[in-house]
């Protein structure tokens, strides 16, 4: 069974109209019709991700990928699952910069990664650690990092990627650069306050060459 058999037979089996699902994916009867009928079998993979959520499944069982939720075997493969993360701006490896908040960007990448969001790195603050200008860094959210952890910090309304230091005896933070061409970033008393740990950084991704 192809995707769009199984399209069809879980919408029935729901008892959705086409009309219904369109509705509900944001498109239209004549292109859920396409889809179940394999007259469009390259479905877009954030359509797949709507269909999904409409019909109370998953991407990877519309794909026939698992069945059931119980898993599918398939001998000596296997399925790579993917997700969508939201791709907010970007962040300065290297001085701060404006933090933007696009939320109509996404990257797709492994599902297994536990972020939240990703940030573009820009600059070359962080080279030692490997991530480069353009790479795509993701990010899980929370407030707290431990000392030595790279995270994405807003200063202000500023953003960046540092490693975090801090010294509650001092009262004391310190941002530090992956680059000796970078000097230390460090705030003091009520200076601490401009700062704001968005998350920690978990992964980066850099374009395939």
């Amino acid at each position: 069974m192809d995707i769009g058999k199984r399209i069809k037979s879980k919408r029935e089996e729901l008892g959705i109209t086409q009309t219904e699902l369109a509705l509900k994916i944001n498109s239209s009867k004549q292109t859920v019709y396409k889809y179940e009928n394999g007259i469009v079998s390259n479905i877009p993979f954030d359509k797949i991700e709507l269909i999904a959520q409409a019909l109370n499944t998953t991407p990877a069982c519309l794909m026939g990928w698992d069945k059931d939720g119980h898993g599918l075997k398939l001998g000596n493969i296997f399925p790579i699952e993917l997700k969508k993360y939201p791709l907010i701006g970007e962040i300065a490896c290297g001085k701060p910069i404006f933090c933007n908040d696009d939320r109509e960007s996404y990257v797709i990448a492994g599902a297994d990664l536990k972020a939240d969001f990703c940030l573009k790195a820009k600059g070359d603050s962080m080279v030692n650690a490997r991530i480069l200008d353009g790479d795509v860094v993701f990010i899980r959210s929370q407030q707290e990092v431990e000392n030595g952890e790279i995270a994405a910090v807003i200063i202000d309304d500023s953003a960046t990627l540092k490693r975090v230091f801090y010294y509650k005896e001092k009262d004391m933070i310190i941002l530090k650069p992956e680059n000796p061409a970078y000097e230390d970033l460090i705030y003091i008393g009520d200076e601490i306050d401009k700062i704001h740990i968005l998350g920690k950084a978990i992964a980066f991704q850099s374009d395939v060459k």
